[in-house]
């Protein structure tokens, strides 16, 4: 049988940390496999903000899996997909697992903020007890049909309750079964570092992968994924990194456009038909030039 998706991200993560950059869509994730990403994290900031909502919860568990089965559709690599809160209690969890999984997914990450949640960087957050979450992991864990599928727990604690509850709540988190944690919003290498070394020994006999959000214009500073490595995390994400370079350049090449009338200037700046067409694969006309 071939190898499921998520013990080839397992595979992967066992040699090194790597750089996982978010994507928007399932175009989003063939760039990013083009350009020689190991993995692509299908960001919920990024789905919410293209169907022109923020990153509130507003989009469900439906609409998520689409586009979470559009991704691993059009890519050969793994697809971490961020599945909120799990988008109610465990009961909710258990069907985002299953629908995660038949949509192709290689891990999903659910976060331990109250429904409808906020972006983890801004003010106003509002946390579960550690408790409800525990639960929410547990019933995600026996509910993957595939082993390899992974469970990526997120705290929000960081930004509510403080760094030492953020600790306490990975540890709890780790020991009821996530195959990964990520502290959210976490304001410097120190306490990534605090953060690694006081939850690493909960996983038990498993290895201990911890992930990084490394997102602009938030609580946490910019850090290499080299520096993370040190710090001991293996999971570098960079959620709406491409998303926010797109949005500036489509909004400067429709202020040009506006103003002349004409795409003439921006040609350079696009890409080519021919290049397009060969990111989508597409080979109807495939002995045809596209300029």
């Amino acid at each position: 049988m071939a190898e499921s998706q998520g013990n080839r991200l397992r595979s992967l993560l066992a040699e090194k940390a790597i750089a996982i950059p978010g994507a928007f869509n399932a175009l989003a994730a063939m760039l990013v496999e083009q350009a020689g990403f190991p993995a692509v994290y299908l960001s919920g900031a990024g789905l919410s903000n293209s169907a022109g909502y923020p990153d509130e919860g507003l989009l469900g568990l439906v609409e998520f899996a689409q586009q979470a089965g559009y991704a691993a559709a059009s890519v050969s690599i793994p697809v971490i997909c961020d599945a909120d809160t799990g988008f109610g209690g465990p009961l909710n969890v258990v069907r985002a697992v299953g629908e995660f999984e038949r949509a192709g997914a290689a891990a999903i990450q659910i976060e331990d903020q109250e429904w409808p949640k906020r972006c983890g960087h801004l003010e106003g957050k509002r946390i579960i007890e550690a408790e409800a979450m525990v639960e929410k992991i547990r019933a995600a864990v026996r509910a993957r049909m595939d082993p390899g599928f992974m469970i990526v727990a997120r705290t929000d604690g960081r930004g509510v309750t403080g760094l030492e509850d953020a600790v306490r709540r990975g540890r709890l988190y780790a020991q009821a079964g996530a195959d990964a944690l990520f502290p959210e919003a976490l304001e410097s290498a120190e306490e990534f570092s605090f953060f690694a070394r006081e939850v690493s020994a909960s996983f038990s006999h498993r290895p201990a992968l911890l992930a990084a959000n490394m997102t602009e214009f938030g609580k946490t500073p910019l850090i290499t994924v080299e520096e993370f490595k040190r710090l001991g995390y293996r999971m570098v994400i960079f959620p709406q990194t491409a998303l926010r370079v797109a949005l500036k350049a489509m909004k400067e090449a429709l202020i040009v456009l506006q103003r002349s009338g004409t795409q003439k200037e921006l040609i350079e700046r696009m890409m080519t038909r021919k290049e397009l067409y060969e990111l989508l694969r597409y080979e109807a006309d495939s002995g045809k030039d596209h300029p």
